[in-house]
């Protein structure tokens, strides 16, 4: 199973029939409760290790009902597909859910969603704006929502809430399933503790881990297993709350150093959604002669706030550095009209490092939507900076 290769050159991550299934099956009926009577519907894209391991392994080894659908969420599709079908039980990625608070909550309003009593997230770190729009307006304030943390190489869900067992925090993956040994260590490998941020890794085997990469022994041990003896080290950020649950921060790649100051792309990020008249935000940190690096923002507006002029970017800045600090505010922010993702919604944040820098933009051949970048670049002229 091929990674999208956000980072680089693809890998093939090699699984194991036995121990792929086992996990792919337990997670499926732990995280999301299944029931007999359950309509379960994910729907990722079936050639993504989600649409592998929770369409095509997890449920059908559990003799789950499943909704498969293809096509484009287009306004109005999905939610009269939950009606129809009676979904309970439905699975979905951060990036198609802040595309329907674009849109509006007046279209899922217009159908019925009370069959739903479970909502999931995959592929990356929900915003809690965004969280909380699928839990009031999809849900209903009903419905826990699970938040999952796995990856391509892991195979099957690593750290989850359990429904029922586990209170949710909006943004957070919150424990790691019973049996896996996941913990955040600081650079000597020792545990950083409640209240701490560090490397997230797993200190234990799991059933559906990766074995190896397809024709390349080396680059398997060189890419996951040789910076701490004996750990496996997933490539992603993370910090312990108080009580001991776990907050992904993203790829490691994605934490700028501004200044002096470790900053997460993913918390600034989430301080753009949180105002309403952002969608969806995508940061990057580009090379500054001053700072180090300077923060570089991508912002799509919600349809009712207009197209966006040199107010509106001069109201996210102010917004970023009243919610974070002054040290977060974008050195510039860009208003684009999509932003690039792979097939499986992650987004290609190389590719827009490579505009902040004025870079010829690189390989865009694992985009959903290869013509996005052009799109991008006619706006490059329209970004304001600070003074």
């Amino acid at each position: 199973m091929y990674t999208s290769g956000t980072t680089g050159k693809p890998k093939g991550i090699l699984h194991t029939t036995g121990g792929y299934l086992t996990g792919t099956s337990y997670t499926h009926w732990s995280v999301f409760d299944l029931k007999d009577d359950d309509v379960y519907w994910c729907t990722a894209d079936v050639g993504w290790v989600t649409g592998h391991s929770y369409m095509a392994y997890g449920p059908l080894a559990n003799g789950a009902t499943q909704v498969m659908y293809e096509g484009t969420p287009e306004k109005g599709r999905w939610w009269q597909i939950i009606q129809d079908y009676k979904v309970s039980i439905f699975y979905t990625a951060p990036t198609a859910i802040r595309t329907f608070m674009k849109q509006g909550r007046e279209i899922p309003d217009g159908y019925d969603l009370s069959s739903l009593r479970l909502l999931g997230s995959v592929g990356e770190p929900i915003n809690p704006e965004a969280y909380m729009w699928y839990r009031e307006v999809i849900g209903g304030e009903r419905c826990p929502i699970v938040d999952t943390w796995w990856q391509t190489e892991t195979g099957q869900i690593l750290i989850s809430p359990l429904p029922g067992v586990t209170a949710g925090k909006p943004g957070s993956a919150m424990k790691a399933l019973p049996g896996v040994a996941i913990d955040v260590v600081n650079d000597e490998a020792e545990s950083v503790g409640k209240g701490n941020g560090g490397y997230l890794v797993v200190r234990e085997p799991w059933p559906a881990m990766l074995r190896t990469l397809w024709g390349d022994d080396q680059r398997f041990k060189d890419t996951y297993w040789s910076r701490w003896e004996g750990l496996y080290f997933a490539g992603d950020g993370a910090k312990l709350d108080e009580d001991g649950d776990i907050w992904l921060l993203g790829r490691v790649d994605d934490v700028m150093n501004v200044s002096g100051h470790r900053l997460s792309t993913t918390e600034i990020e989430s301080a753009l959604v949180s105002h309403p008249k952002v969608a969806e935000a995508a940061v990057v940190g580009a090379a500054d002669d001053m700072t180090g690096q300077a923060v570089c923002a991508f912002v799509i507006l919600r349809d009712s706030a207009g197209d966006g002029g040199e107010d509106i970017v001069e109201e996210l800045r102010r917004h970023v550095a009243k919610e974070i600090g002054a040290i977060a505010k974008p050195r510039q922010i860009m208003v684009v009209p999509e932003l690039p993702k792979t097939r499986s919604g992650k987004i290609m944040r190389r590719l827009l490092k490579d505009v902040a820098e004025h870079r010829e933009v690189g390989d865009v051949t694992t985009l959903a939507d290869s013509t996005v970048m052009d799109l991008i670049k006619g706006k490059e002229g329209s970004a304001a900076s600070e003074d």
